[in-house]
């Protein structure tokens, strides 16, 4: 009885819709065989619950739906946590590189929007990043192009994990505003 009460619980854990997953690719390939040509698919999907955290993964199967089942799972084991600036973009400019794929992604101020061509909006929208700058340099193939982002997300920090690193407080590491330095200046 306790053994399939488990099996429930990891069930309705796994049917909650609490990810979001966007399809970024989808390619069709062939192969010659003697009695014709077989077709099978490679689907390229991220998988985000727009809190912070996002994964992609990538499934080869012979039908569609197979293919971008496959590659949900998989993104859904993949995922990273990326911390965000009030919960709206990123907390400093960061670069991500795979193969001849580059990314440049910068914070932006609130309204921006998010400034991103094809695969890096996928991955910002799934981790709910609202306000961001962005660029792709080189490589235009979206598996590239992902796998870019996700290397400069995964080196964005906070200033809570800096100052921690540092064996600080998190006031030292913030850039002050001395509001107060010309009414010193006049004392």
């Amino acid at each position: 009885m306790a053994r399939e009460d488990n099996r429930r619980d990891r069930r309705d854990r796994d049917e909650t819709p609490e990810f979001a997953d966007r399809l970024v690719a989808i390619n069709r390939v062939s192969k010659t065989v003697k009695g014709g040509k077989r077709f099978g698919f490679a689907a390229l999907v991220v998988v985000g619950d727009q809190k912070g955290r996002v994964g992609f993964g990538k499934g080869k199967a012979r039908e569609v739906p197979e293919a971008i089942r496959k590659a949900t799972e998989q993104a859904k084991r993949q995922m990273i946590r990326v911390p965000l600036r009030e919960g709206r973009t990123l907390h400093h400019d960061q670069e991500g590189r795979h193969g001849a794929g580059k990314v440049v992604m910068r914070a932006a101020p609130q309204g921006t929007g998010i400034i991103a061509g094809g695969p890096m909006r996928a991955v910002f929208e799934m981790l709910g990043i609202q306000d961001v700058v962005a660029k792709s340099i080189g490589s235009q193939n979206p598996y590239n192009m992902i796998r870019a982002t996700m290397d400069g997300l995964v080196g964005e920090s906070s200033p809570r994990q800096v100052a921690q690193r540092r064996g600080k407080k998190v006031a030292d590491i913030l850039p002050r505003h001395d509001h107060d330095a010309p009414e010193a200046a006049e004392a």
